[in-house]
């Protein structure tokens, strides 16, 4: 007594189309996370920094910082180990002046402990947009409008005799 369409109407998620869209997204977002290694982190890296390091603070684009335990795997002796899990996109301009200097040891204290202090001359940190949609175009550039005022009388076009 089956009824083809009747049998998904009562059921709660039912057998049709939606579910084995979301399995596929569930499925893409699965290997995503295992394979990219440029949005976020991979699983194994989740993993490492889950197991050995200590959360230490977000930054304002929701970058997350980390530091080992101890110095274990650290590449130095006495220094421990930092990672950032960037939010989205792995770009290193996205990593603000005051964690990068706490990432490459110029500074031992996180700035969510001891944030640098702001200068009245300093703009806010922007990250890197080249080759985004915000990116500087200049007037006359292929991406911009392609157009350019005429060249003036200092110039004279080449051309072949």
């Amino acid at each position: 007594m089956l009824r083809g369409g009747a049998l998904d109407a009562d059921r709660v998620g039912g057998y049709g189309p939606p579910a084995s869209i979301a399995l596929k997204l569930l499925d893409q977002s699965v290997l995503k996370a295992i394979f990219t290694w440029w949005n976020g982190a991979t699983i194994g890296q989740k993993f490492h920094i889950a197991r050995r390091g200590v959360f230490v603070g977000q930054d304002e684009l929701g970058n997350k910082y980390y530091e080992a335990r101890d110095d274990k795997d650290s590449y130095d002796k006495g220094r421990k180990r930092r990672w950032v899990i960037y939010n989205g996109y792995a770009e290193a301009s996205k990593v603000s002046p005051d964690w990068h200097g706490w990432l490459r040891y110029t500074f031992d204290e996180p700035p969510t402990t001891h944030p640098l202090p702001r200068r009245g001359w300093e703009k806010d940190h922007r990250p890197n947009l080249t080759g985004t949609v915000h990116a500087w175009r200049p007037k006359g550039s292929i991406s911009g409008a392609g157009q350019r005022d005429k060249a003036t009388g200092d110039y004279e076009a080449w051309s072949p005799e």
